[in-house]
């Protein structure tokens, strides 16, 4: 079984669509939670991240910032 992947983001942010579209030709599967909806799970990006800005991503307890595709291979093995 792999790592739980949770990706916080926005419908009109660009390079969440990017994150995604890769996470989906690896067949990679995650959690999408968009935060312009649910100002809860703002609050617990914002409290993991340290920041507003989307996409932030949670692989395992490790959080990344923006689509880091090198750092994202390496937490995830592929």
């Amino acid at each position: 079984m792999g790592k739980n992947v949770r990706i916080f983001s926005t419908p009109t942010c660009s390079y969440c669509v990017f994150l995604k579209n890769y996470l989906n030709e690896k067949g990679v599967e995650y959690e999408e939670i968009d935060v312009s909806k649910d100002e809860e799970k703002l609050k617990e990006m914002v409290d993991l991240s340290g920041q507003m800005g989307v996409p932030v991503t949670q692989i395992g307890e490790e959080v990344i910032i923006g689509f880091n595709k090198k750092e994202i291979e390496s937490l995830l093995d592929i």
